[in-house]
């Protein structure tokens, strides 16, 4: 069995943008909420920056949106690399 490439690659950056997008918005009504996540992945994105401000949150949740893609992209082209053509295996 393969994966869809193109359904992980949807997947994967809805999730991740989607997790940075409401710790982001939490952490502006309280701003103690998640401040230790968000100063990390302000560490490993280099647009975005846990200031706690809203154009701050948009612009993590696209960088999470832009490597949750490519995550999603790295992880179905190996695994379907590595299942093999499901074909050829026997029963």
């Amino acid at each position: 069995m393969r994966l869809s490439i193109r359904g992980s690659v949807i997947t994967s950056a809805v999730l991740w943008g989607g997790c940075i997008l409401f710790v982001g918005l939490v952490n502006l009504a309280m701003p103690s909420y998640g401040a230790g996540f968000l100063r990390g992945v302000s560490s490993i994105y280099p647009f975005f920056h846990a200031s706690g401000t809203f154009g701050d949150v948009l612009i993590g949740t696209i960088d999470a949106l832009i490597d949750g893609a490519f995550g999603g992209l790295l992880i179905a082209w190996l695994y379907n690399l590595f299942a093999g053509d499901s074909k050829s295996q026997a029963n």
